[in-house]
């Protein structure tokens, strides 16, 4: 296919141009920052544990109920969003 043939196509297929500038999903930058905030809270209850304040919350089957869905809720924000925009740069 000729350059002539791509630019046809384009001109023919405005949404496609999008898609070619951006080669990843359009919601990468969306499920990113759920991802950094579900992050953010997993670290909240990281720190939460080690100093001991979660005594003054949770008795200790709520607070490991909790924290097992907090790391979950991490760890599927991380799959959903994939690599971050700097380690899909680096792969490159």
């Amino acid at each position: 296919m000729s350059q002539y043939e791509h630019v046809a196509i384009l001109a023919a297929c405005p949404r496609l141009t999008m898609s070619l500038r951006h080669p990843w999903r359009p919601y990468d930058g969306l499920a990113q920052k759920w991802s950094d905030l579900a992050e953010r809270r997993r670290d909240y209850f990281i720190e939460l544990y080690r100093s001991g304040r979660w005594k003054h919350y949770y008795t200790e089957a709520e607070f490991l109920d909790q924290m097992r869905d907090v790391i979950g809720d991490a760890e599927r924000w991380a799959k959903i969003a994939g690599p971050s925009p700097e380690m899909r740069i680096a792969a490159e």
